[in-house]
């Protein structure tokens, strides 16, 4: 053979070396054992001498707990998934305390964007209420530090902290895009869950019900409670409002769903390793000529998506709002042996038409906006004409 095929050969052989290697490093588990251990192993002692190094070397004292974090942090980074994070222990421990509806933080709702947190409301006598800050507001730096990317439970655990503690929030206002830094002392804030009226509206007694989160695991039967008491009262139609609820746990999702709609499809999932998964209604419905309308906007998000799709594509309720948020995912919460949390996107979740909603978000069949410069509120009148129209239709 000449030197000419001997080195088209090695070049060959180099190129399927190469190939083979990128292949195998997407894909280890087709390695045999005993070479898949010894790399895993490679690895971890690859992590403990730069581990080591830091600790050595780095300018300042570093704890070992911090490089933990960071370096779990960083793994769930790499999947460049926004949904999917991980809480260290503090974060986690503020983050149950936000489920309960009691925490210390500034006393702001928000929603998840791409520059930070939007500011959907800020309560009375809060924090933040006191530092001018107002809906419609965008939230892009905590302490100094981006949020930008950060996924909103993360992002609201960094705010929150001990009552009487100091934070620095960057605030971004949405018309001139000027920022300007405020600092707030935290204190205990309480957020009601649900929460209820009886509205006139074309001549008629309409009921108005606000579920604040689905995170609560007991959503649906105070949400139920407050129906039943305003339709007690004498309500003729109902209007379920979910604007600024970025969702929660999807068993509530089904849960308040199944309040409208006595049985059938309410949404069904399925991941890569998950198989699909049906989650029909259950329980006792309310009576099923009771017109009803929701009211989303861009910050009702997830479980709050379900709930608008499920009652659009089942007929039982006209939408009204604003497009919504578009997160058709669901994550999987682990707690961890540290005391951590690690969220991760497992897979999608469907409507009853079939329709996912990420990135789409659901369209509603009557637009209406709420401008957050006014003390008004535009988006509740038109949803409260529309459902007197049903009523008056029925």
């Amino acid at each position: 053979m000449n030197l000419l095929g001997k080195v088209s050969i090695a070049l060959w052989c180099a190129l399927l070396l190469l190939v083979g290697g990128v292949w195998l490093g997407g894909h280890p588990e087709t390695l045999p054992r005993p070479i898949r251990e010894t790399l895993v192993d490679d690895d971890r002692a690859l992590r403990a001498e730069v581990e080591d190094l830091v600790k050595d070397n780095f300018y300042k004292p570093v704890k070992e707990s911090d490089i933990d974090d960071s370096s779990l942090k960083g793994i769930v980074d790499g999947l460049d998934d926004r949904f999917s994070n991980y809480l260290t222990p503090k974060e986690a421990k503020q983050f149950d305390e936000s489920v309960r509806g009691s925490f210390e933080g500034v006393g702001m709702g928000v929603g998840e964007d791409r520059r930070g947190l939007l500011v959907l409301d800020v309560f009375d006598r809060s924090p933040a209420k006191r530092a001018g800050i107002r809906k419609g507001d965008f939230i892009t730096a905590v302490n100094g530090k981006s949020i930008a990317g950060v996924s909103s439970e993360v992002a609201t655990a960094r705010i929150k902290g001990p009552a009487g503690s100091a934070v620095r929030l960057q605030v971004m206002d949405p018309d001139t895009r000027k920022r300007r830094m405020v600092r707030l002392r935290r204190a205990r804030v309480t957020t009601p869950i649900v929460t209820g009226k009886i509205r006139e509206s074309g001549g008629r007694r309409l009921g108005v019900v606000e579920l604040s989160t689905f995170l609560n695991s007991g959503a649906h039967g105070l949400l139920r409670q407050k129906i039943d008491k305003l339709l007690r009262q004498g309500a003729e139609g109902l209007v379920l409002d979910l604007r600024g609820n970025g969702g929660g746990l999807l068993e509530e999702a089904v849960l308040v769903s199944s309040i409208f709609i006595e049985d059938g499809l309410i949404t069904f999932t399925k991941g890569r390793t998950k198989p699909r998964q049906e989650f029909e209604a259950k329980g006792e419905a309310i009576a099923d000529d009771i017109p009803v309308v929701v009211l989303v906007d861009r910050g009702s998000a997830s479980a709050s998506e379900i709930t608008a799709g499920a009652l659009r594509d089942r007929k039982r309720a006209t939408v009204v709002g604003q497009r919504t948020f578009g997160k058709g995912v669901f994550q999987d919460v682990k707690r961890l042996s540290n005391g951590g949390v690690l969220g991760i996107t497992a897979g999608e979740y469907f409507l009853p038409s079939g329709e996912n909603i990420g990135q789409k978000g659901i369209v509603p069949g009557v637009k209406a906006k709420d401008n957050p410069k006014t003390a008004r509120d535009e988006a509740l009148p038109v949803a409260l004409r529309t459902l007197a129209e049903k009523v008056t239709r029925r």
